[in-house]
């Protein structure tokens, strides 16, 4: 059987720390940041770790 690919969306998106957890950014900051509030624009940005339930279906479309 062939190897799998790396789903490419899924690489773009995700990054895996050295621990093995997913790291992710929040929604909502790339557009439209003029009416959003300085206090929602701080909480959005940054990244964050991926929920453990969803850790699976990621790592699997990762390739890892």
């Amino acid at each position: 059987m062939p190897k799998m690919k790396t789903h490419s969306g899924t690489a773009k998106r995700f990054k895996l720390t050295g621990t093995g957890k997913i790291k992710r950014r929040r929604a909502g900051m790339n557009h439209l940041l003029e009416h959003k509030s300085s206090r929602q624009t701080r909480r959005l940005s940054g990244e964050v770790i991926v929920a453990r339930r969803d850790v699976r279906e990621i790592k699997k479309l990762l390739g890892k």
